[in-house]
């Protein structure tokens, strides 16, 4: 069980120690279940509250939070708790699985692709002709690499993972269990009969940049033509759609279960929130932000935040959900005076008897 002192986590995360400096570190964790000898985090001041009833005995504190530590407890005040932590789960994080170096023997490995020297090719492994391994890639028990696909050096590739022809991965990726990659784009039209439907050959590929991190049960189509591209360091959730012809910029990041239909652009950092979905040939400008569950149905302009279906400025759309909270008393009302009206006629024509 890895261990550490207060005074090694505080010197690598460039902190201050205020209270207890003796104590021994033996693992991280949040702040409601975090027991003596652990670490957890405070990065707002709403967990104030919860720090006093905590049993953990030491947090990570944002600088600005005005808290004490307590009797036989610690702070490590840090200008920012959440990239302070980063570097604590770093300490602690176990070795990963192993994948020995080097290709197991039952991987089924082509005569004509290239391993790069340090590769490990776990178990039951498929590389196909002409397949590029870089050096020191991973590739996990039961992944299959189809013809002409190249693998960037110190990529990462779980179990399940299937990468169809000719696409192209850069470095240091990390490709989660059950991805799938140049899959056939969703292209079909009606045929000429009005019986059916033609198919859309998908002859394109997949390109994809460096540091990029897909998550488990992920599609990335192959595009129709060109390429599907992703650009470097952008990072996908588990169960993200991306269709054929998409462009990604750089440092995106998608939440789980969101979508982007055929030919969607968008630009560098953009964010998208769990089950935000793009429809096809849309453009989300560089920054934008879309909120969870929201439908881009036209164009973002870079830097803008949108929410809602369809999706319009978060302004606009809270001040429409805020509306919509008040149609219950407003229907009562409007029956309230219908009732009154009808009461007042009716003695009306009473006293006119």
């Amino acid at each position: 069980m890895k261990q550490f002192t207060i005074e090694e986590i505080n010197q690598a995360i460039g902190g201050m120690i205020v209270g207890n400096s003796t104590i021994l570190i033996t693992g991280v964790e949040q702040i409601s279940t975090a027991t003596e000898n652990q670490l957890t985090f405070i990065g707002e001041k709403k967990y104030i509250k919860s720090w006093h009833q905590s049993r953990a005995s030491v947090a990570i504190v944002k600088n600005s939070i005005e808290i004490e530590p307590g009797q036989n407890r610690a702070l490590l005040r840090v200008a920012d708790a959440d990239l302070a932590l980063v570097q604590v789960l770093k300490m602690f994080e176990p070795e990963p699985p192993k994948c020995e170096v080097g290709i197991h023997s039952t991987a089924v490995i082509d005569s004509s692709a290239r391993v790069g020297a340090g590769a490990a090719i776990g178990a039951g492994c498929y590389i196909g002709p002409n397949v590029v391994i870089g050096k020191g890639a991973k590739l996990y028990p039961n992944v299959t690499v189809l013809d002409d696909t190249h693998i960037g050096s110190e990529t990462v590739v779980w179990s399940g993972t299937v990468i169809r022809e000719r696409c192209h991965i850069g470095s240091g990726c990390i490709i989660h269990p059950n991805v799938t990659i140049g899959a056939d784009g969703f292209g079909y039209r009606p045929s000429p009969d009005g019986r059916g439907l033609v198919k859309i050959p998908q002859i394109g590929t997949v390109e994809i940049g460096d540091g990029v991190e897909i998550g488990a049960g992920s599609c990335v189509d192959r595009g129709k033509f060109s390429a599907t591209s992703i650009g470097d360091g952008t990072k996908i959730d588990n169960l993200v759609q991306i269709a054929h012809n998409c462009k990604i910029g750089r440092a995106c990041v998608m939440a789980g279960q969101s979508g982007l239909a055929g030919s969607v652009t968008l630009g560098d950092g953009v964010i998208m929130g769990g089950r935000a979905i793009v429809s096809d040939h849309v453009t989300v400008g560089a920054g934008a932000k879309l909120g969870g569950n929201a439908g881009v149905i036209s164009d973002v302009p870079p830097g803008k935040t949108v929410l809602g279906l369809p999706a319009d400025d978060y302004r606009q759309t809270l001040r429409l959900w805020a509306s919509l909270k008040q149609i219950p008393d407003l229907i009562q009302e409007l029956k309230t005076n219908v009732k009154r009206n009808r009461r007042s006629k009716n003695k009306a024509r009473g006293d006119q008897a």
